[in-house]
């Protein structure tokens, strides 16, 4: 999981690297052009023509890619993809994911091991779909519900392929 966010987020990270080059060569071949689009994005937002352009003028003096990367592409520092970062977030948060249901195979008896595991599977999974909620000032509830039908959905699905396949045992 961690290597296919890597790459998705490389290809992400790609992207905005190509609109950021873009950019630059759209400043440099036509900086008056690129001066009344970042305006009309001003005046888009609320301010007088007139102001507008006072605005694209001092933001542009100052850094002209910087402003048409956070005001017309939607980039910032803050936004940036981080490929490494989010493979390490994702492997860390499947190994913690895991480690639950794991514990459960310890410690289940062995005629309810599959029960086990999946209920607790889960319990856990909608656990953490409230703890996501809650961190990002969601609805807990919303969260576990939908983290929970989607696992519910998925260890379904597996199970039934792996029944297809004469490769369940349940």
């Amino acid at each position: 999981m961690a290597a296919g966010e890597y790459v998705s987020v490389s290809s992400q990270s790609d992207v905005e690297k190509a609109e950021l080059e873009r950019e630059a060569l759209e400043l440099r071949d036509d900086p008056v052009a690129e001066h009344q689009e970042l305006a009309q994005i001003y005046v888009g937002r609320g301010l007088s023509v007139e102001l507008a352009s006072q605005v694209a003028t001092q933001l542009m003096s100052s850094n002209a890619l910087a402003a048409h990367a956070r005001d017309e592409l939607g980039l910032s520092d803050v936004t940036a993809a981080r490929p490494i970062q989010a493979a390490l977030a994702s492997a860390l948060s499947f190994a913690i994911g895991a480690a639950l249901p794991l514990l459960m195979v310890v410690i289940a008896p062995a005629d309810a091991l599959v029960p086990a595991v999946f209920i607790s599977s889960l319990a856990f999974l909608a656990l953490l779909g409230a703890l996501g909620a809650c961190t990002g000032g969601a609805n807990p509830t919303k969260g576990a519900a939908r983290v929970a039908f989607w696992g519910a959905g998925a260890m379904a699905s597996t199970a039934g392929i792996g029944a297809i396949f004469g490769s369940s045992t349940y």
